[in-house]
């Protein structure tokens, strides 16, 4: 039995929240929403009927962890 320690690779989910989240982003702006608005209002309260179920958004918001998002939101932002 190996006894070693598994690494996590940071970058791999980095660039699935950012996929996801410009797809919902995206699917957002089709419908009409303002989705800064829409993405502060599930941030804020984890209520995913903030998202539009249009083109899976809903289903893919909810597949990130909302702590996860926002690190890698600040993370983002003060990379800048």
């Amino acid at each position: 039995m190996e006894d070693a320690t598994r690494k996590f690779n940071a970058i791999d989910n980095s660039t699935q929240i950012r996929e996801i989240l410009s797809s919902v982003y995206d699917s957002l702006v089709v419908k009409g929403y303002n989705p800064i608005n829409q993405l502060v209002g599930y941030i804020l309260s984890e209520d995913p009927t903030y998202i539009t179920n249009y083109n899976n958004a809903r289903s893919l918001i909810c597949r990130i962890d909302r702590d996860e998002l926002l690190q890698e939101l600040v993370e983002s932002y003060l990379k800048k």
